[in-house]
């Protein structure tokens, strides 16, 4: 297939693309474009594209969420309609996000012809050789997987023109790199690569040096920013004993579309979303000891809105690529500064806005002012919403509810049945007083330290160069054990 590396489209690196018609992309790849619902080419499709239709390569360091998949998955893919056997091969780092991959480079490419393959551990080898030996001309594959296939000789006239690294910084973190350099032993030296990383550090910068050819350099990410734009940061300060209290009273009062809390164990993953599922949640968790095709089945529901809240460990949520994520919460604060950018990047994406919430405890304030001072953005003090305050955001939330609620044919026989018996503004009032009843809250009125409070532990940081205390010491509160544990509970039922 040497035509896949001289493109005779006359495309201009430096021209600014603002239309997909633009590429110049054959009918059958921009009927799987229609059908994506893509309007526009994002920055990175735009600066991208060209380039790769070109044959050349490329470095390119882009956020998750970007459009990445789009950018060497359109231009790669049309040029290799009407074409059989391996011509593309993507490395990716996990599983899940080999699948989410595969997935779409399925829908854009399938009026097209291209046929999709997925290759990762945890799979029978015998059905993925076959599949990849019927003529399938993408292959997305973990390394893991790809480098014993390789090594062991199964796939035969295996000579992929186009190869793509997606998320080389997450390989490096994860420990692939040798991995990937043996792999790269076994492909043909005459091909296309391309370079997909949301950071260059020197060991991805030696190998991109050992595998890439006069590549082209391309950066969308804005200067100064480790985390994106569209993500309001903010943190919450909490005595140990509170985190499931105030987990909980924060999900009520955000009323996410979607969630992910993050925990640092999976013990604790377990823990936490039997508690959420228990207090009347959609919730399941994610994490490395549980098979395959169970997490294929937890990403699945989340994916569909089947359950809303999802509970992962670090390594379980990697290269997790979710657009309709509204919250991220860190159970427990990360580890590094690092694991918080990934984390926090779960939300926020393709244009849309997020909220990314963090616990800490007193102890552990100074650990996460050094992330704030190193990641260079806003990350706010706040204070948890007490009962009154989580009412309040409900009640507004059930008038706009009542007010776009499509009147069904059952509740205006019911109406006119009770219309009888009790006059129209007590059914009304009845009707809401039900569905209230149906809300519950959870935990005491008050939960966490004010913002008041915070500022002061921060002032004792700054003036002894430590942080540390309980809320009986810095409050003035003075609610006892018993105060502190009263109140109504109320519970959201999803």
């Amino acid at each position: 297939m040497p035509h896949l590396l001289n493109n005779n489209m006359n495309l201009d690196e430096n021209t600014e693309y603002n239309k997909f018609s633009d590429f110049e992309f054959s009918d059958s790849i921009n009927k799987g474009i229609k059908e994506a619902g893509f309007q526009v080419p994002s920055p990175i499709q735009s600066k991208t594209i060209p380039i790769i239709m070109q044959g050349k390569d490329i470095i390119a360091q882009a956020h998750t969420g970007t459009g990445k998949t789009a950018a060497f998955g359109l231009p790669s893919m049309d040029r290799l309609a009407g074409t059989r056997g391996v011509g593309m091969l993507i490395i990716t780092p996990t599983r899940e996000l080999a699948t989410q991959l595969g997935d779409e480079l399925y829908r854009l490419g399938r009026h097209a012809g291209i046929q999709t393959v997925t290759v990762y551990g945890g799979n029978s080898y015998g059905r993925q050789i076959s599949l990849i030996s019927r003529g399938a001309q993408v292959v997305v594959a973990t390394p893991g997987r790809l480098k014993d296939l390789l090594k062991n000789r199964n796939l035969k006239n295996f000579n992929p023109k186009i190869v793509v690294l997606d998320e080389a910084d997450e390989m490096l973190d994860m420990g692939f790199l040798d991995d990937i350099k043996e792999i790269f032993t076994y492909l043909p030296d005459e091909r296309q690569t391309l370079l997909f990383s949301a950071t260059i550090p020197k060991p991805i910068k030696s190998l991109a040096d050992r595998i890439l050819k006069k590549p082209i350099s391309i950066n969308v990410i804005p200067k100064d920013s480790d985390t994106h734009e569209d993500i309001a940061q903010r943190y919450f300060v909490i005595e140990e004993y509170e985190r499931d209290d105030a987990i909980t009273r924060l999900i009520e009062h955000e009323d996410p579309v979607k969630s992910i809390i993050f925990c640092r164990t999976k013990k604790e993953v377990d823990r936490l979303s039997t508690l959420l599922v228990s207090r009347g949640y959609a919730a399941k968790g994610l994490h490395g000891d549980m098979e395959q095709p169970q997490r294929e089945e937890v990403i699945k529901s989340f994916r569909k809105g089947n359950i809303d809240t999802l509970i992962a460990t670090d390594v379980a949520a990697r290269g997790l690529d979710i657009t309709d994520v509204s919250h991220v919460f860190n159970f427990h604060i990360p580890f590094d500064k690092d694991s918080y950018v990934h984390r926090i990047g779960r939300t926020g994406r393709a244009g849309r806005k997020g909220d990314a919430i963090t616990l800490v405890t007193p102890l552990e304030l100074k650990e996460l002012l050094h992330i704030k001072s190193s990641v260079g953005k806003s990350l706010e003090i706040a204070t948890i919403p007490s009962i009154t305050q989580v009412r309040s955001k409900e009640l507004s939330r059930i008038v706009e509810k009542i007010k776009v609620t499509k009147i069904l044919d059952e509740a205006t026989e019911i109406y006119v049945a009770l219309e009888e018996e009790i006059d129209s503004s007590q059914i009304t009032i009845k009707a809401i007083s039900l569905l209230l009843e149906k809300e519950e809250v959870d935990g005491p009125n008050e939960i966490g330290f004010t913002k008041a409070q915070v500022e002061k532990l921060i002032k004792v940081h700054r003036s002894k160069g430590r942080l540390g205390g309980s809320k009986k010491r810095y409050s003035g509160r003075g609610r006892s054990s018993d105060q502190r544990n009263r109140g109504s509970r109320r519970r959201s039922r999803r």
